[in-house]
């Protein structure tokens, strides 16, 4: 459903980069209700969960909306519901929040601040004609709600205004029982918008609120508290998503007649999809509480936390939602997008470092025994400012298993008897062979090298094609290394036709033990990031400590999203 202040308009303005920024120049240039006002906007989540990817969207587009306008952005926690409410989430809220960059000062509130609000608003739509106490069950409501062509229809709707006021009083001094009445706004029992058949505003649940305790037993529903908050805060624009478009009416309705000190705009855009993933606080909470992953913020999660856990920059979260758009018509973004961004981040500020995943001993049987020197190597490429760091080389090394083949396959360009290459940094090897166990596994690699191909050159000019990492056995620390993949085997788990627990992918996290890695990883405290040589970028778990390192990995080098 739309109207015609909600309907894009043509901008020569070369700075509106969406119809949000659109439709907030229109409304500064008419003036009218926004007249001489700061743009205000607004995040209100809801605290029975934590925040995910789609919620980074919503605060990113709030947020930056003000900063864009040079106004301001409050952060109010939606706690009209106490039966799902925690305050561990609005911490979690807070925190992730702050995280992604952004700062509501001293504008933090809760819809639980307004109750008082909201009862007298009650009280006044009652007292115009405008609302009524109604004792039809939900069954019942549901069965009288009507159709297309019949209107919905309620005993109670003419009931006189006093004896409302006289319910409702009760109701709200615990003297109902809970399910027994509601308050219905009095609206269009014919409205081709079933959110406009005189909806409930008001009804009666006893839960102990997280704030309030027990001093109301009667809550308000969102849509009627959502539009009073707004005002009541001097929000000039409320941005929500596009699920609320329907309820805008409602929003619009409220707003014209109750007696409040503002007149807030609702502009909806479209949510966040991304593919093999799910969205649902409900069943992200589901997952949580079957012990499907670890917790909110396990790092095959899409919320904040996880992603923060996996090794996510708030940078490279902001630059998604800003590539992605604002837009009026949902769709689905590819995670790898989400992955390409943090690439590009991650490319220019993570430290590079080598690392074995699965080890395998290199013997350079012509080196010194006993004898150990150092190579400087950049901490990063892209970023002069990281400086250089020290790594040690020796007699013995550890290298990648599948760096190693005794019969290789075509084009194989790593080690095999008589082919030579890089030790990244060191020198030249030569292999010469291997050993074997009695399963026929390979225990040891046996290679020369070239003194004169100190930090891997060729003063001779010869071809070298391939190049692989090390770490020096002599001094290298072992690690625990955590792969992630998609969390479900499917791009859509949330699909109609089945249950999308039975569309997990068995292989979202695969745990390597016995990982070894250059000693100066010790020096490093979660989160910090770094590029594992040729196999990608890996951020230090919140549980790593120097004597037991877990590395999680972030994305892999792969991207296929290139320009």
């Amino acid at each position: 459903m739309s109207d015609e202040r909600n309907t894009p308009v043509e901008n020569s303005d070369e700075h509106t980069s969406n119809f949000i920024h659109t439709f907030i120049d229109r409304d500064i240039a008419e003036g009218g209700d926004y007249c001489g006002k700061t743009v205000h906007t607004r995040f209100p989540p809801e605290p029975n969960g934590y925040l995910h990817i789609g919620h980074a969207k919503a605060i990113c587009i709030n947020f930056s909306t003000a900063e864009k306008y040079h106004g301001v952005c409050n952060l109010r926690m939606d706690d009209t519901n106490p039966t799902k409410e925690d305050v561990e989430y609005v911490d979690a809220i807070k925190e992730d929040i702050r995280w992604l960059g952004f700062d509501w000062e001293d504008r933090f509130y809760y819809a639980s601040d307004y109750f008082d609000v909201m009862y007298r608003a009650a009280v006044e739509l009652i007292e115009k004609g405008l609302a009524y106490v109604c004792e039809l069950t939900a069954d019942q409501m549901r069965l009288y709600r009507g159709d297309l062509s019949t209107p919905a229809r309620s005993p109670y709707r003419d009931r006189p205004v006093k004896e409302s006021l006289s319910l409702f009083e009760q109701m709200k001094n615990g003297e109902i029982p809970d399910g027994a009445m509601t308050l219905r706004a009095r609206i269009d029992l014919s409205s081709g918008n079933f959110n406009m058949r005189d909806p409930v505003i008001y009804r009666i649940n006893r839960l102990r609120h997280h704030r309030t305790a027990d001093r109301w037993c009667i809550y308000p529903m969102y849509d009627f508290a959502h539009p009073i908050e707004d005002a009541v805060e001097g929000i000039t624009h409320s941005l929500c998503t596009l699920e609320f478009e329907a309820h805008r009416p409602l929003y619009d309705w409220v707003i014209e007649n109750v007696t409040l000190p503002a007149r807030p705009r609702q502009i909806e855009f479209a949510r966040l999809g991304i593919d093999h993933t799910v969205m649902s606080k409900r069943k992200l909470r589901t997952l949580v509480e079957r012990g499907v992953v670890a917790g909110w913020d396990d790092p095959r999660m899409p919320t904040l936390c996880g992603l923060r856990r996996r090794g996510y920059t708030p940078r490279s979260i902001r630059n998604f939602c800003e590539r992605i758009g604002v837009s009026k018509v949902n769709s689905t973004v590819e995670y790898g997008f989400l992955e390409h961004c943090l690439r590009e981040d991650l490319n220019m500020t993570a430290r590079r470092l080598m690392v074995v995943l699965d080890p395998v001993k290199l013997v350079i049987t012509n080196y010194p025994e006993g004898m150990t020197e150092t190579f400087s190597v950049e901490n990063n490429p892209n970023d002069e400012s990281m400086g250089t760091r020290e790594i040690t080389f020796s007699r013995e090394c550890y290298i990648e298993r599948g760096d190693f083949m005794e019969e290789p396959i075509k084009k194989y360009q790593r080690l095999y008897p008589g082919n030579e290459v890089r030790l990244k940094s060191a020198y030249i090897v030569r292999c010469t062979g291997c050993k074997k166990d009695d399963d026929g596994n390979v225990t040891e690699v046996y290679a020369t090298y070239d003194p004169d191909t100190r930090g891997g050159n060729t003063p001779d000019g010869r071809k070298v094609r391939g190049t692989i990492h090390w770490v020096d056995a002599a001094c290298c620390t072992p690690v625990t290394v955590n792969l992630y993949d998609d969390l479900f085997a499917v791009a859509d788990p949330e699909a109609d036709d089945g249950d999308f627990l039975d569309r997990l992918n068995p292989d979202s996290l695969q745990v390597l033990e016995g990982c070894v890695a250059e000693r100066a990883i010790t020096a490093f405290s979660a989160p910090a990031h770094f590029q594992l040589m040729r196999t990608g970028y890996f951020a230090l778990d919140r549980d790593s400590t120097p004597d037991h390192i877990i590395l999680n990995r972030s994305v892999s080098l792969k991207d296929g999203f290139k320009k």
